[in-house]
């Protein structure tokens, strides 16, 4: 199991390396240098808009690798999914900007984020697949928490870099050659998670399926067909936790280095240390979705993201680094409270033979929702008056709310370990059917 997870675990950090490297670029450079003829907050929407745009690819690349995990397996999905992000982040180093290209510029930058987009559509799923259908029902979230902390970890590593390039160069240089270090690294990481993770072995719940020829020809046509109220439910359920992790990182760190003036070196260093925060407390979260259901933990997780927006956004108000630096802790400590535990729960709610489509359909779904539109909707409302941005509290509290509404309307798996209501040997994974 140990070996398992690292091998999951290790390439979901290359993987949001690659992703959270972008929203990092777009929020502090991709304006001047592919929008050079707008405005400051046009160029930044523009590049937000790029941003939103690998968002908008995951649902396809879920519907397409979901396919191939139900079909081929968890661990083919995991191959590919790292290959093709890996290479399209390279491929964003490598382009030029639009003095050089023109028009071009922009059109490929936005193509490179699709297939950004597509990898990581399939990759959470297969990833957290590869932890639960692996582990012993007991410690399931705990297991299936591991691939979880890999946006954390990938965060902090690709702010880490970013973080080096803007403390150790001049502005000049930074938009010059800088930004597109971290970029370039990412080839390196793509070889070190591809040679990882051919490695590691199918999972027993697929193999099982295999055995019993009981593969599904058009999972997607099944999945939609008998599980479509689910899967929109599962989609509003994660909407939240991804509006409110993008509102506090990638739009925070723009609006903190632009309207707020502060420097984006001090303002890294924040995000890099809240992020931590909220990567060591996952594992802890998942022992409790363990002990106390998954559900509940979700639940509390919602709740305890609407009380903190307001807080949270005084506190970014203030541009003091310490006042941010905790009220950022606190807002992501509320989001992996609900985040850390849907690595198991949502498994649980498709059967073996859709699992892998349905999870990443629906996880993807929620994505899209909260992350893909969040830095825009939350830099226009914050535009439209002085002070506490109020229309932006307003936006992250009515998806807390409808997030909780899904989660009260989705079951409790605490006690079955799968949807209620459905034949449990055919939902059951292998680790859950007992032994001869």
């Amino acid at each position: 199991m140990a070996r398992t997870a690292a091998a999951g675990s290790i390439g979901t950090v290359i993987e949001y390396y690659d992703f959270f490297i972008y929203g990092s670029a777009a929020a502090l450079v991709f304006g001047p240098v592919y929008f050079p003829n707008f405005s400051s907050t046009a160029g930044t929407l523009a590049a937000f808009a790029t941003f939103a745009t690998g968002f908008i690819a995951r649902p396809v690349g879920s519907l397409l690798f979901g396919h191939i995990g139900d079909r081929h397996g968890r661990r083919t999905v995991l191959l590919i999914s790292v290959l093709t992000t890996g290479l399209a982040t390279v491929c964003v180093g490598l382009l030029p900007g639009y003095d050089t290209l023109g028009l071009a510029a922009p059109l490929l930058l936005t193509l490179m984020r699709v297939v950004q987009g597509l990898g990581l559509g399939g990759e959470w799923a297969a990833a957290v697949l590869l932890a639960s259908e692996h582990a012993p029902p007991a410690r399931r979230g705990l297991w299936a928490s591991f691939p979880q902390t890999g946006p954390s970890v990938g965060f902090v590593l690709a702010n880490g870099v970013m973080l080096s390039m803007t403390a150790t160069l001049t502005d000049e240089q930074f938009r010059t050659w800088g930004w597109r270090v971290p970029f370039l690294c990412a080839g390196v990481l793509t070889l070190v998670g591809y040679l990882l993770r051919s490695k590691i072995d199918e999972t027993p719940a697929f193999l099982d399926l295999t055995a019993r020829r009981t593969l599904v020809r058009a999972p997607l046509a099944r999945l939609m067909r008998h599980h479509w109220r689910r899967v929109l439910l599962v989609a509003g359920a994660v909407t939240a936790a991804y509006a409110v992790n993008y509102a506090a990182t990638t739009w925070a760190l723009s609006q903190a280095t632009g309207r707020l003036g502060l420097d984006p070196t001090v303002m890294l260093f924040c995000l890099m240390g809240a992020m931590g925060v909220m990567g060591l407390a996952t594992p802890l979260v998942a022992v409790l979705g363990d002990r106390y259901g998954r559900r509940r933990l979700s639940l509390v997780g919602c709740g305890a993201m609407a009380l903190c927006i307001v807080p949270y956004l005084a506190m970014l108000q203030t541009g003091q680094v310490w006042m941010i630096l905790a009220g950022t802790s606190m807002m992501l400590l509320a989001v992996i409270t609900m985040l850390g535990v849907q690595g198991a729960y949502i498994p649980e709610l498709f059967e073996p033979e859709l699992r892998c489509t349905g999870t990443a359909f629906a996880y993807n779904i929620g994505a899209v929702l909260g992350g893909a539109l969040t830095p825009l909707i939350a830099t226009r409302l914050a535009t439209t008056a002085p002070g506490l941005p109020w229309g932006v509290a307003g936006y992250l509290l009515a998806l807390c709310a409808m997030s909780s509404a899904c989660f009260v309307l989705l079951p409790d798996t605490r006690r079955t370990g799968c949807f209620p209501g459905a034949p449990s040997a055919v939902l059951q994974t292998t680790a859950d059917r007992p032994r001869r």
